[in-house]
């Protein structure tokens, strides 16, 4: 879990989040959701880009969508056959 620039956004919402739950429980309580808010939140976000990299392998063709293996689309080379 590297921090990034994004992770300001996250961190300022989730303080505001924070501060919107004071009214209706203790601040401490309210500072262990919003820390397990954060961590749960860079774990969801590393795990489905994780996803998508090996999903999309090498890349993905322009002309049909589908993933690039080795260089060639497999969907394009059976076409052109």
């Amino acid at each position: 879990m590297k921090f990034e620039k994004r992770d300001i956004l996250l961190i300022s919402g989730l303080i505001l989040f924070m501060i919107g739950l004071i009214p209706f429980m203790s601040p401490a309580y309210a500072a262990v959701i919003v820390i397990l808010m954060y961590f749960g939140i860079k774990i969801y976000v590393g795990k489905r880009s994780q996803s998508i990299l090996r999903d999309t392998g090498d890349g993905i063709c322009m002309e049909c969508g589908s993933k690039i293996i080795g260089k060639k689309c497999s969907n394009c080379e059976n076409l052109e056959e």
